[in-house]
């Protein structure tokens, strides 16, 4: 029996013997070939992963910071969150779209519709981001006049980024839904950031200096290293587990279920950006460089989170297909018991050592402490619920998710144009843990309202026992 599949009755009584039998059970976790053990070992992996890459993201924005000062320092990370939000954001959720039909589509052997789903999602991500970055070309020229001069080189050196990024996104999308974990998230959170500082101290020691435009190019260079070294890594295993052979394209019927995922992530993501974005349009770069430098630290908390909705969509997609609604539900209360009690632990033991982290960026960083705290809030608030629009989006009600999303991200925008002005880098952690806290309530009412599943860190799942195929 698998270690969270075990019921009350199935456990000793004796806390101390249950404490005992954790080992073995976890064990048996790993071990298990069924969905659920391949969904453990996908969150354990990415769990890993996100830890060293918390580690190695963390290190190099020190360093960062260090070199370049925080005015220097403020323009490149506004730079680099916006490309990297808007690279995502041009794949318009085929790279997410993926999870939710690859998985099914090799279930029942349809191998045909792997081979097209891959190779028409990355094709398209090329193709929008193209055009996306075309756009962008076209604003800073017709804006020249309105955009801080400081900003105008970076932002065209992200524009040549862009399709690498959406690329990327593509790649790792096919690697989730295959749930190969350290293929998927390793490029992104591993390599691409050491290749950014390995290049960045290359450029500085090579006489280059250390401003926001080095910054950007040497972004450029890891980002297209990285995607294409990934790109023929997946390529490669794509033809060893489905072969070579026809592809069946049905490019209209997953670019409808593709468009609301795209608004549905879409949302979640300006949700976790917006304020960086935001405070950069408001905020003078030094600002932005301690508010960055803050969230940046509290977030190592988040990877709890992305860890387990890595590896729960698949799941999440595989259990909704075969009806089974008891089973879905226990997993999902499971996902955010996995979500919660680590990020509680995690983000107090780093609140302890705030001040100590902030001041490796600086001195003038230690400001951005209170950030930290008001950001942890929120982070608490989301992650009492879990992946709950990863289960909503598996679970086939896009559209609604989509609304309720569309709510959250208007909370968002509405309290960082109101607190920013106000209260600088206080108000954007403010709007942000806001807009978190608003975020999970609404996951958890409509969750519950459609699947009849209580999605609460402190609350047994509750299901009704037929199924979906019978509902």
């Amino acid at each position: 029996m698998a270690f969270f599949q075990a019921s009350d009755e199935d456990l000793p009584e004796n806390r101390f013997d249950r404490l005992r039998l954790l080992p073995r059970r976890f064990l048996t976790m790993l071990a298990a070939r069924d969905g659920e053990g391949q969904a453990t070992r996908m969150a354990l992996a990415a769990f890993i992963i996100r830890i060293v890459s918390a580690a190695i993201a963390f290190i190099s924005q020190v360093i960062l910071a260090r070199l370049m000062g925080e005015h220097e320092y403020g323009i490149f990370v506004f730079t680099w969150v916006l490309v990297i939000l808007v690279g995502n954001l041009s794949c318009l959720g085929f790279h997410s779209a993926q999870i939710r039909f690859l998985p099914q589509f090799a279930a029942v052997n349809d191998i045909e519709r792997v081979r097209g789903l891959a190779t028409a999602a990355r094709v398209f991500a090329l193709f929008s981001s193209t055009l996306v970055a075309l756009a962008g070309y076209a604003a800073l020229r017709a804006f020249s006049d309105v955009i801080e001069v400081y900003y105008a080189a970076p932002l065209f050196i992200a524009l040549f980024i862009l399709p690498m990024i959406a690329l990327g996104d593509t790649m790792e999308g096919t690697a989730r839904a295959n749930s190969w974990a350290f293929v998927a998230l390793s490029p992104t959170y591993i390599i691409r950031p050491l290749l950014i500082l390995g290049f960045m101290l290359g450029a500085v020691w090579a006489g280059s200096p250390p401003t926001a435009e080095t910054a950007m190019m040497t972004c450029l260079a890891a980002t297209y290293v990285t995607t294409i070294g990934q790109f023929f890594n997946i390529r490669r295993r794509l033809h060893r587990h489905f072969d070579k052979g026809p592809m069946q394209i049905e490019f209209g019927a997953w670019f409808r279920v593709s468009l609301p995922i795209f608004l549905i992530e879409g949302f979640g993501f300006l949700l976790t950006n917006s304020d960086t974005v935001v405070a950069g349009i408001f905020l003078d770069p030094n600002e932005v460089g301690i508010y960055y430098a803050a969230s940046k630290t509290i977030v190592l908390v988040q990877f709890v989170y992305f860890s387990v909705k890595a590896a729960s969509a698949p799941r999440f997609a595989a259990l909704f297909a075969t009806g089974e609604r008891e089973e879905l539900a226990q997993f999902a209360g499971r996902t955010v018991r996995w979500t919660f009690w680590p990020a509680l632990a995690i983000g107090l033991l780093t609140l302890v050592l705030g001040k100590f982290l902030l001041a490796l960026f600086g001195p003038g960083f230690t400001a951005g402490y209170d950030v930290m705290v008001i950001l942890f809030l929120g982070i608490l608030a989301k992650a009492s619920v879990g992946p709950g629009e990863v289960l909503l989006t598996m679970a086939g009600e896009q559209k609604l998710c989509v609304k309720l999303y569309a709510v959250a991200l208007a909370a968002n925008i509405g309290l960082n144009v109101t607190l920013i002005p106000m209260f600088g880098i206080e108000g954007a952690a403010l709007a942000a843990a806001g807009a978190m806290a608003v975020e999970a309530v609404l996951l958890h009412l409509v969750v519950r309202r459609k699947l009849s599943i209580v999605l609460f860190a402190f609350a047994r799942p509750v299901a009704a026992l037929p199924s979906y195929k019978d509902a």
